[in-house]
């Protein structure tokens, strides 16, 4: 027996002495409800990188080491992640962990290749320049697309993306919708400026006391140097950022402006719509969803009155949900949901006097069409020269779908509609 245990030990020890670092490109998917997030280690002598292609991350610095038990780790400091798995031929078997979360992760040699038929390729019929602007101490960094033959009178829009951080190209699931558009327009002489988000991709700036207020001043400066070449600037937004193009509409900054699935209703309202529609479609029955609702609801109402907030305990409710409602209160410590939940963009839409085209999807998941764009035909003064659409049939992101939930959004190889890009652009030449 004592021979058997010590041959075991030493079979243990040379398979320990044998482990060695992955090398070259190895990728897996997490499963977050649902949704599948792709993660690509790249291990090379001098480190590792991470990206996260369908968040448009890329080169996130990370070590890799071996532990003593012969395991991959992987630390991602800038994110507060980190990654253990054993090796085992092709495969690595191990767990993703942050921000006090685990997740099964597999790795496997390679990349995914997604198709993208969409995304813009050279040569390019048109110009680019990379420029930078400032709104205090954010300096955001982006890509000016000017189309042949343009001048002062040529039509130039700014376009600011969703909520969240996201790159110049609003990158999600390797879709680059605002690159797709921003090249639409060009071909047919219409210029575009594009940028990354304060403190993402190459812009800087503060994102712990940031609000929605401090991102519309972000595209305020955007317009304003825009101004110093262009007559004509109008702004085209998306989701929170077709909100931002209202507001600055309703400041007169903009000279015309294009919404997609902007947020007119109150913030809370989008929260509270969010949620039970997410929640009813997890299969959740009405009476768990309606609990929730309410008490997000109270927690809404405490947080803006300077109340303390109700207890999660208060409700019945079952563990995972009192977990999300614990998560929401610790957000609202903060001041972006706290002020977003305030926000209500229909209170300035009296204001507005430039065009505007506002469209949303019917099968939209995360904004509701009809709410939305009501409260736009309400609110909105008469005007020959605005258009408010309802689209069949396309999500969030202006795809052909069948649910319109965001786990579809990977599958889909259609990036944005060329429908609706052929609507906007030919909005935008209607004006000139």
């Amino acid at each position: 027996m004592k021979r058997f245990l010590f041959a075991l030990i030493i079979l243990l020890s040379a398979g320990l002495c044998r482990a060695q670092l992955p090398t070259g490109t190895w990728s897996g998917a997490l499963d977050i409800q649902g949704v599948s997030l792709t993660l690509v280690f790249h291990f090379a002598e001098d480190g590792c990188t991470l990206d996260v292609p369908d968040q448009g991350a890329k080169g996130l610095k990370a070590t890799a080491s071996l532990t003593a038990l012969g395991a991959v780790q992987v630390q991602v400091p800038s994110i507060g992640a980190s990654y253990e798995g054993f090796r085992f031929g092709d495969r690595i078997n191990g767990k993703f962990s942050q921000n006090g979360m685990s997740l099964p992760l597999t790795l496997t040699p390679g990349a995914p290749e997604r198709k993208r038929p969409q995304t813009p390729q050279p040569p390019f019929p048109y110009t680019t320049e990379e420029v930078s602007f400032t709104n205090g101490d954010a300096v955001l960094k982006g890509t000016l697309v000017l189309p042949e033959g343009w001048n002062r009178e040529t039509l130039v829009l700014l376009m600011v993306t969703g909520s969240g951080l996201q790159d110049r190209d609003e990158t999600l699931f390797e879709h680059k919708p605002f690159a797709v558009i921003a090249d639409f327009l060009a071909r047919r002489g219409i210029a575009t400026l594009r940028y990354d988000d304060r403190g993402f991709g190459e812009s800087t700036g503060d994102l712990v006391r940031v609000t929605t207020e401090d991102l519309k001043e972000d595209a305020a400066a955007g317009v304003s140097l825009l101004r110093d070449r262009f007559a004509h600037v109008g702004v085209i937004g998306h989701s929170e950022g077709g909100t931002i193009a209202l507001m600055l509409a309703a400041e007169n900054k903009a000279d015309f402006i294009v919404s997609l699935a902007g947020i007119v209703v109150p913030g809370r309202e989008t929260l509270l719509w969010q949620n039970r529609e997410g929640l009813l479609q997890a299969g959740l029955d009405k009476k768990t969803v309606e609990n929730y609702c309410k008490a997000l609801s109270d927690t809404f109402d405490a947080a803006t009155g300077g109340l303390p907030l109700p207890a999660p305990g208060d409700y019945d409710l079952p563990a995972a949900l009192k977990q999300n409602l614990a998560a929401v209160q610790a957000q609202l410590g903060m001041p972006y949901l706290r002020h977003f939940v305030q926000l209500d963009v229909s209170k300035q839409l009296g204001g507005i006097t430039c065009p505007v085209l506002a469209l949303n999807g019917t099968k939209d998941s995360q904004v509701d069409c009809a709410a939305n764009l009501g409260a736009l035909k309400q609110g909105l003064p008469a005007s020959a020269r605005n258009e408010i659409r309802y689209l069949d049939g396309l999500n969030h992101l202006f795809q052909h779908c069948t649910t319109g939930l965001a786990a579809e959004y990977l599958q889909i190889e259609e990036t944005f509609s060329p429908e609706v890009l052929s609507l906007i652009a030919g909005w935008l030449q209607s004006l000139q």
